[in-house]
């Protein structure tokens, strides 16, 4: 399976080298984009972080998506923000102004640009999938699917629901949890429906 269909997310705790230098390493790979996923950090950080991966994202030509903070991916000129499906809803309801970009992740969605960001969520199950449909969503993440060190009190879900989340929605879908850069599941899951994968241990240790 070609990078170009997978979603490099970000930890810097799995790093066992400077987190940048890492993160060049992974740009090296050509994914189809780049999550910043850390979580922890204050938005003044995580801004000035996000500044230095935007640089390193441009001189590989590969897209950086911002997780949560709207407002510095608007600042640092990013066009994609990934939330959590409760972010979205108070992002919607607070009268952000959603706006899908075709080149990015197309879709039906896509009828629905607009001068605003480029919104990703989280989902965990068919109707959160339908409900960040509704909301705008330009594409989904949904797991975690197999077996994960990050989550490993909660039962992986498997391949029939990201099969059930696939068909509710006509937005892309990207498959989370326990995915790797080799052994298959890769192909599983894009069998099972989804348009890609998110992939975090292999890429934190490339």
């Amino acid at each position: 399976m070609a990078n170009n269909e997978i979603i490099a997310v970000t930890s810097r705790k799995l790093c066992t080298r400077p987190f940048l230098e890492q993160l060049e390493r992974v740009a090296g790979q050509h994914p189809k984009a780049i999550m910043l996923r850390e979580k922890d950090l204050p938005e003044e950080t995580y801004e000035r972080l996000a500044g230095e991966v935007l640089t390193l994202c441009r001189n590989y030509d590969v897209e950086l998506i911002l997780h949560n903070f709207p407002a510095v991916a608007k600042k640092l000129g990013i066009r994609t923000v990934h939330l959590p499906l409760g972010e979205l809803r108070k992002f919607r309801d607070g009268g952000g102004a959603v706006g899908i970009c075709s080149a990015c992740f197309p879709g039906k969605a896509e009828g629905r640009r607009g001068d605003g960001l480029n919104i990703g969520c989280s989902v965990h199950s068919p109707e959160e999938a339908k409900e960040a449909e509704q909301l705008g969503a330009a594409y989904l993440t949904a797991g975690h699917i197999y077996a994960t060190d990050c989550k490993p009190d909660i039962p992986p879900r498997g391949l029939s629901f990201l099969r059930e989340v696939c068909r509710s929605v006509t937005i892309p879908v990207y498959a989370i949890g326990g995915i790797g850069l080799k052994g298959g599941r890769l192909e599983e899951v894009m069998e099972a429906g989804a348009k890609g994968a998110c992939v975090m241990s292999d890429f934190m240790r490339v």
